[in-house]
């Protein structure tokens, strides 16, 4: 399968997707966000990838890592995952963060340790999740995780 970068015709059914995938939906449709879809026969997304780049273009947050329920446990995950890591340290960044309160021992796997979120919202300030999470009050709910992307560089 390949991926493709979601176009403003792609946002609707990505955003269903993930609402589906109970991951946020902030954003989807502005520009810094770097999304991609991957996509069945008939069209239905199976798969979604994405990150925001910090400002300074140093950090990354990895974002809307989802799997069709009957695709997953077949290596997808990671695929995606690393898909958005290789894209987001040939864009420049050397450091890649998220939030996942469930899937820990997933990105462990990808490398990824547990961070601490006051820093992934200093670091990401103008990101869309870090907007909503702030402004809503979720960040201190939030599970934050890091890794570095110097084993991804160009």
């Amino acid at each position: 399968m390949t991926f493709h970068s979601v176009t403003e015709h792609d946002v609707d059914s990505l955003r269903a997707f993930l609402r589906d995938a109970d991951l946020t939906l902030a954003g989807l449709d502005q520009p810094t966000v770097h999304l991609w879809i991957e996509q069945d026969e008939a069209g239905t997304v199976i798969g979604s990838t994405g990150f925001e780049l910090s400002r300074d273009g140093t950090h990354a947050l990895i974002r809307s890592v989802a799997v069709a329920p009957d695709r997953r446990a077949a290596g997808a995950g990671s695929r995606l995952a690393m898909f958005a890591l290789e894209q987001a340290a040939q864009a420049g960044a050397s450091c890649a963060w998220l939030f996942s309160r469930r899937s820990g021992p997933f990105w462990q796997k990808l490398g990824f340790t547990n961070a601490d979120r006051e820093r992934l919202a200093a670091v990401l300030p103008e990101t869309q999740q870090v907007r909503l999470f702030v402004g809503t009050g979720q960040l201190g709910a939030e599970v934050a995780w890091s890794r570095t992307l110097t084993d991804l560089s160009r």
